[in-house]
Order: C-alpha cells, then structure tokens, then sequence
C-alpha cells in the first residue's frame, strides 16, 4: 500500500508539472489578448459568441487542457458564453494526441479524430448558444409583456436602470480585477504590468487544484483490475460507447491515456474513443466547480451535457463504423 501510495504521489506531481507550461502559456494569451485595444479580440473573449465558438473550438485542439481550463474560467466570470465553453470542452483531448503521434500507424486516425471534434465543437457550440438566444428572447418578451399590463410599471423601470447603473459601476474586465467606483485601479498600466503576475498566480491555483486531484484518482485507478475493466469494455460498442463517455468525464489525463491505450489494442473502437474524448475535458471541469462553485446545478447540467453530447457523438459513428 506505501508502494501505491508513493507512486500516485509521484504521478500526481508529474502530472501538475506536465500541465504547467501550456496553462501559463494560455493564460498568458488570455492575458495579452484581454488587454489589447481591438474590438474584435475583446468580443472573442466576452461576448463575440459567432467568433468564440468557432475560435474555442480550434484551441481545445491544443494538446493537454490548459485552454478548457482558461474557458472554464472565463465562463464563471461571464466572459464566454456557455456554446464557447462546451465548445472548448468538446474539442479537447488532454494527452491523446501526443500518445497517438507516437504510433505512426495510427497517423490518419488522429488527423480523423481532431477533424471530427472540430466539427462537433463548432455544431454544438453553436446550436446551444442558439437555443440559449431564443430562449432568452422569448422570455424578455414575456417580460416585457407582462410590465405594460402591471400597475407598477414605474417601479419596475427603476429597478432595471438601478440594476443597470450597477452593472456600470461594478464590471468584470478580463485582467481579473473588479472595478468600482471607490477602487484605486484602473484598466491602465497597473493592469498591464501585471500580466505576467496574473499568469503566473492563476496557474499556481490551477496546478494544486490538478495535483489534488490527480493524486485521489490515481489512488482509485491503482485498485483497479484493467484486464477485468478491459474484457467488459470489450462485450459490444454501444456499451463502449456509455462506459468510454463515462471514463472521459474524469477530470485527469489518466482517462485520455486509458482510452488511447485501449484503442491501440483495438480493445476499444474508434467511435467510443471518439466519445470518450468528446465527453472529456482535461481539469476542464475542476476548475468549473472551482471557479463557478456557487452554481453546483449549472456544473452538473453542463457535465450532463457534455456527457449526453459524447454520448450522442459516438451513436452516430456507429453509423459509419461496424
């Protein structure tokens, strides 16, 4: 058991060490992006949702998952919509790519494998920031409606220019800071100069959040029998398909590494590993429920979500895979 125990110790450490580059990097970008003057690197970043998505769903591409991590963030703060957050989400692969860049055979299913993911990020990206801008429509409609038969239409108004005015006072801007009306900060060069400071602080968080819990899961997975776990994967692809999405939402490379190498033994089948990754994304979720604590039913729909997209994903590959 000391055995165990130290080696999971040891994977851990590796594990938030491998992860620390590509989070600073990405929050550096973030950063760098969040603090240029143009409108269009501001909207991609907070409210752009016909950029976002499409943008979001090239940078999960990015080996391991320091970008899910940085939309997860930014999603807390209601800086992306939730389209561009499943988009990045969908779109990650945590260490699958490089793991398959080392099997030259396997070239051209990888190649498939990020062309499929792309496609899927960009649809469902899209489709639900749609149905969330329809939903949203009709409900102030609704809203609206029902303040011109109310008697208390004065009241109402002020309400909203109250609620506005505070929105105006107290902002979130993407260098982190809140700024209010008796904060001493501007969105000047204190901001600016502290772009490195900021990168380095969130990705210091995000590596103990990652340490922790790779260390609880590798403890799990080290008592596990795979030959066991691999026979039952291996009955038919539709169950593959439910267990690898299952798998995927496991917030560690391990679940990436674990599909990979199941794929490689042909034990698991493409659109499973497909779905595995579609539903995974990296400490994509720990920071969610880290950042967006206080709304657990929102992190649990979107889990569910992104499960049922995974899911969803895989069935129709199966389509095309026999």
């Amino acid at each position: 058991m000391a055995e165990i125990f130290a080696d999971s110790l040891y994977d851990a450490l590796v594990d938030s060490l491998k992860v620390v580059p590509i989070l600073f990097i990405a929050y550096l970008l973030v950063a760098l992006l969040s603090h240029d003057h143009s409108h269009k690197l501001n909207s991609f970043l907070s409210k752009n949702k016909k950029t976002s998505v499409f943008y979001a769903s090239f940078l999960g591409c990015v080996p391991q998952c320091g970008f899910s991590s940085v939309m997860a963030d930014l999603y807390s703060r209601k800086h992306v919509s939730l389209g561009t957050l499943i988009a990045v989400f969908i779109a990650t692969s945590d260490e699958a790519i490089p793991i398959m860049l080392t099997d030259t055979t396997r070239i051209l299913d990888l190649l498939l494998l990020i062309a499929i993911k792309i496609v899927l990020a960009i649809v469902w990206g899209y489709v639900i920031d749609l149905i969330i801008n329809l939903s949203t429509k009709k409900k102030h409609a609704s809203i609206s409606k029902e303040k011109v038969k109310t008697e208390d239409k004065h009241e109402h108004h002020e309400e909203h220019c109250h609620e506005h005015h505070e929105n105006h006072i107290e902002h979130l801007h993407e260098c982190g800071h809140i700024h209010t009306e008796e904060c001493g900060h501007s969105c000047g060069d204190h901001c600016a100069n502290n772009i490195f400071f900021d990168a380095v602080i969130h990705t210091f968080n995000i590596a103990v959040y990652i340490f922790i819990a790779a260390f609880a899961l590798n403890l799990i997975i080290s008592c596990i029998d795979m030959q066991v776990v691999s026979n039952f994967l291996n009955t038919n692809i539709y169950l593959q398909i439910i267990l690898a999405s299952l798998v995927g939402l496991i917030p560690n490379c391990a679940s990436s590494v674990l599909l990979v190498e199941l794929f490689f033994v042909n034990i698991l089948s493409f659109p499973a590993l497909v779905a595995g990754l579609t539903s995974g994304a990296g400490v994509g979720l720990i920071i969610l429920w880290t950042k967006n604590r206080h709304k657990p039913l929102q992190n649990l729909g979107i889990m569910f979500l992104q499960y049922a997209i995974g899911v969803l994903s895989g069935f129709f590959l199966t389509i095309f895979y026999h």
